[in-house]
């Protein structure tokens, strides 16, 4: 049996920290027994073909072993198969094909959250801002881009998010890797 899964790594090759290089983990993929592997963009994403029955917390795990050995840092990573991808896609609470990529994202994460985790934020201090919590990921509103988003700021606290591992990625990228996800080689 095998699975498809997108890697998401968290902080790699971001102001020349935590290099890691698309072709070595491309290699680095191949070399722990994963087929059909590509990548996308800088940032660290990743689809690949897994054999075997490890899950997406044993997958991840290996990943970042295997990164932490030959990189000498252990960057946090999620990995998801590609029915939850296109799940997360289609279950945008946001007219996507309106927007610009830049307004929409999403934050994945490594466990379920739940609304309690973000009461103490005000929606209507961040409008037009908006966010929506889904299944292990948080669809992020942002009309002016992540870079000016006051809420992304404020939903980064490190406060919101203990205990877990969030990553955020573009509208784009959700979808191509979802496309990518679902067909391999």
């Amino acid at each position: 049996m095998t699975t498809r899964y997108a890697l998401l790594l968290r902080g790699i090759n971001v102001g020349g920290h935590h290099k890691l290089p698309m072709a070595a983990l491309r290699t680095l993929l191949t070399g722990l027994g994963h087929t059909d592997v590509a990548t996308y963009l800088q940032s660290g994403n990743a689809v690949f073909t897994a054999a075997g029955g490890e899950g997406e917390e044993e997958t991840a795990a290996r990943i970042e072993q295997a990164v932490e050995d030959g990189f000498g840092f252990r960057p946090a990573c999620l990995v998801r198969d590609a029915a939850y991808l296109r799940a997360v896609a289609d279950a945008c609470p946001y007219p996507a094909a309106e927007l610009e990529p830049k307004q929409l994202h999403v934050i994945y994460f490594s466990a379920p959250v739940g609304a309690e985790r973000f009461a103490g934020l005000d929606p209507a201090a961040f409008a037009p801002e908006d966010f929506r919590l889904g299944d292990r990921a948080l669809y992020l509103y942002a009309p002016d881009g992540l870079g000016r988003s006051k809420l992304a700021d404020a939903l980064a606290r490190p406060a919101l998010l203990k205990g877990l591992t969030a990553t955020t990625r573009n509208w784009n990228t959700v979808v191509k890797l979802a496309e990518l996800a679902a067909t391999e080689g």
